[in-house]
């Protein structure tokens, strides 16, 4: 390993970004002179994590790919940008490098320009379902680290690995103090923890506002952390204003593994990493699968949760916005007021969850 240098590709969502860094983390661990660089897309999100990581990394022009005539041709012309401009970086590092894909727009240029230069190129994928990037990429692999057995079928005559997927180390020892001192939250209270992932959720965020005279009810034993996401932080901030239940919005929080360790029941979103961070902090889980994605791979990644007793499905119904919030409070009743429901599922998740496969995947690289 030593002296290589490594390339991450994936960008545009936590989802595609926070295995990369847990799989580096391995990396520098082994204290030897590899170099780590991560290629980009140019959304915020990227930035704002990857500025915290200490990880170089280069935002690319890339954009996602559309049907629209005029969206299609700016796809491509990124594409062939993006391209040249990765070929020029790897070129002369080329004998000694490794490039490592994690899926989206951004990877595809940086796996082509690998592919040209006769570099190795690996891929992560940890959605049950694989996104088109992967799929198309995956021809050029060498090996396709998996998180769900599930997801083998879709990449036929690869060599596929199911590993789990990457998480950062701090999961397999979390300080849960952490987050109690962070967010300044109450030692003798429960904590419902509310996530929308790293860009927020706003159907969540409405679900959760419209149920909020409910929550008061359980304001004596419990108290409320909702990340936002930076674009629905003020709303939620004015809609709890004066609120009796102790309710902590916040717009991103960046130490998952503490501020899951301090949770005792967790709502979000479904996707690849999500799930694998509540099975592996032992949570009972809410999944709200999100409903605009084509092939429902949200839904799929939950249902591994409820197949093992670790989480329970509610329905994000976009036609009806009013049942989304009555069934999420259907669900929340029974789990804040069963403390037996919320053990056995808490062992259910534990049972299934995984923290090695980053390493993993470094040591088969």
């Amino acid at each position: 390993m030593s002296g290589r240098h490594y390339f991450f590709a994936g960008g545009g969502t936590g989802g595609h970004i926070y295995p990369a860094l847990a799989v580096a983390e391995q990396i520098t661990k082994k204290a030897d002179d590899s170099s780590i660089l991560f290629f980009c897309s140019s959304r915020d999100i990227d930035a704002r994590i990857l500025s915290a990581s200490g990880y170089e990394f280069l935002p690319l022009p890339a954009i996602g790919f559309s049907k629209s005539p005029r969206r299609l041709l700016q796809f491509c012309m990124q594409l062939v940008k993006s391209y040249y401009f990765v070929k020029q970086i790897l070129s002369p590092l080329r004998k000694n490098a490794v490039v490592i894909g994690t899926g989206g727009f951004v990877s595809g240029p940086v796996v082509f320009a690998a592919k040209s230069l006769g570099i190795p190129i690996y891929l992560i994928n940890v959605d049950t379902v694989p996104g088109k990037a992967n799929r198309v990429l995956a021809r050029y692999a060498q090996k396709v680290f998996v998180q769900f057995e599930q997801s083998r079928p879709f990449f036929p005559n690869r060599d596929v690995a199911v590993v789990g997927c990457p998480l950062r180390s701090d999961f397999q020892n979390p300080d849960r103090y952490k987050a109690f001192s962070d967010l300044a939250l109450e030692e003798g209270k429960k904590v419902l923890l509310v996530t929308g992932a790293s860009s927020g959720a706003a159907n969540i965020n409405n679900a959760m506002i419209s149920i909020l005279p409910e929550l008061t009810n359980f304001a004596d034993d419990w108290q409320v952390v909702h990340l936002t996401g930076m674009l629905h932080i003020d709303e939620v901030k004015r809609a709890i204003e004066g609120l009796d239940i102790t309710y902590h919005a916040v717009d991103y929080y960046d130490d998952m593994p503490s501020l899951l360790a301090a949770a005792d029941v967790v709502v979000g979103r479904a996707g690849a990493v999500s799930i694998a961070e509540f099975a592996a902090a032992g949570k009972p889980a809410i999944c709200l699968p999100y409903p605009y994605h084509k092939d429902n791979h949200q839904r799929k990644n939950a249902q591994v949760l409820v197949n093992a007793g670790a989480a329970v499905i509610v329905e994000d119904n976009i036609e009806s916005p009013v049942q989304t919030a009555q069934d999420l409070l259907a669900a929340l009743k029974e789990l804040m007021t069963n403390e037996s429901t919320r053990t056995a599922m808490a062992a259910c998740a534990r049972d299934i969850g995984r923290t090695t496969a980053a390493k993993r995947i470094i040591e088969m690289i």
